[in-house]
């Protein structure tokens, strides 16, 4: 039932996630060659990674530093053209107690999303925190990002947004009055908050990459997570959209 398929992919000789381009073209292949409709959204967020050296030693980085430009971030968006990939709108502290920062300074948030717009490719903003909402609005203004809008508020990643009402209600007030947006909330929140986001007016996404389990000490994998979502929001009511539905909405054409 998932309209889109939001894609990391992994090194399979380490299992540590990489942003290789021949991953993705492996992923992506399979993907469109096994004739399922369903609109492709790649992340572009790895090359973000600033992990700092040990207490009083912050320089030079650590190992798992990875810090890449915009062109060579968007490498795998300019090759495969899904109809959408994703933008993280800031800058945070990112897992608890580390040393993580994901790094994503507004100059070079603004060249990428320019560059996106110029591949025919729909941004989607990732909203981490309050001024996630000020950038996105900003390069919406400035013409790098199309309206439409589309966003995705995350919850309940630590140092982010909480993944409480009050937080949500307040993001939920800023969004741009023509946004198409979604929202997730991870771990055992992921399932309470399709519905959380459904009568928000959004819409939901679940997967492994926010949530591991089906239910407490079962795991899941991610079409019965899916399929979970799907019935909780159909007996609540609600449609769930086709991929060409989804690609109406949203604003994007379905590759030729």
């Amino acid at each position: 039932g998932a309209a889109v398929a939001h894609i990391h992919v992994r090194d399979p000789k380490t299992g540590k996630p990489a942003r290789d381009p021949a991953l993705y073209r492996e992923a992506v292949q399979r993907v469109r060659e096994s004739g399922t409709d369903v609109i492709l959204n790649l992340t572009a967020g790895m090359g973000g990674d600033l992990i700092l050296g040990p207490g009083e030693n912050p320089l030079p980085p650590a190992s798992g530093t990875d810090l890449a430009g915009p062109s060579e971030r968007l490498a795998h968006i300019r090759e495969l053209r899904p109809e959408i990939c994703t933008l993280d709108c800031g800058s945070m502290n990112f897992a608890a107690g580390g040393d993580y920062v994901m790094v994503n300074p507004p100059r070079i948030l603004a060249d990428m999303a320019a560059q996106i717009r110029e591949l025919g490719v729909k941004p989607e903003l990732e909203i981490f925190d309050s001024g996630d909402l000020t950038l996105a609005g900003e390069m919406t203004r400035d013409n790098l990002v199309e309206s439409p809008p589309l966003m995705q508020l995350c919850m309940g990643i630590p140092y982010g947004m909480p993944a409480d009402l009050a937080t949500f209600a307040a993001a939920v007030a800023r969004l741009p009055k023509d946004a198409v947006w979604s929202s997730f909330a991870i771990g055992r929140m992921q399932m309470p908050w399709v519905l959380i986001s459904a009568f928000a007016g959004g819409n939901a996404r679940v997967g492994l990459e926010d949530n591991l389990y089906l239910k407490k000490g079962v795991l899941a994998d991610n079409a019965e997570l899916v399929e979970n979502a799907a019935n909780i929001l159909s007996r609540a009511g609600f449609n769930i959209l086709s991929p060409q539905q989804a690609r109406e909405k949203i604003g994007v054409k379905k590759p030729s």
